[in-house]
């Protein structure tokens, strides 16, 4: 294997590491609930879903668990959920910056 593609594959493992430098700003998923099967999509700073409760709420179930399936990967005005924060500052998360 050539070297300069090994250290893009390690760069991509450091960087898989390190979701908060990544910001979804558009997507479009299927996400498979209990009783059916949801377009969820996030765009033009807006969330859709397809199912009932979203309609007549603005929120549900699975705009909820994308939201906190992809966390900081979210623009702040597209999260309902806060972002965890760690513990202590002292806290170590497993790497440096």
């Amino acid at each position: 294997m050539q070297s300069s593609l090994i250290g893009k594959i390690q760069k991509a493992n450091l960087y898989a590491r390190e979701p908060d430098r990544v910001t979804f700003n558009e997507f479009h998923t299927t996400f498979r609930g209990e009783n059916d099967t949801h377009s969820v999509a996030y765009r033009e700073s807006k969330w859709d879903c397809d199912c009932h409760f979203f309609g007549s709420n603005g929120i549900c179930s699975h705009v909820m668990a994308i939201q906190k399936l992809v966390g900081t990967m979210l623009p702040a005005e597209a999260r309902y959920w806060p972002v965890s924060e760690p513990a202590t500052a002292g806290s170590t998360n497993g790497h440096s910056h």
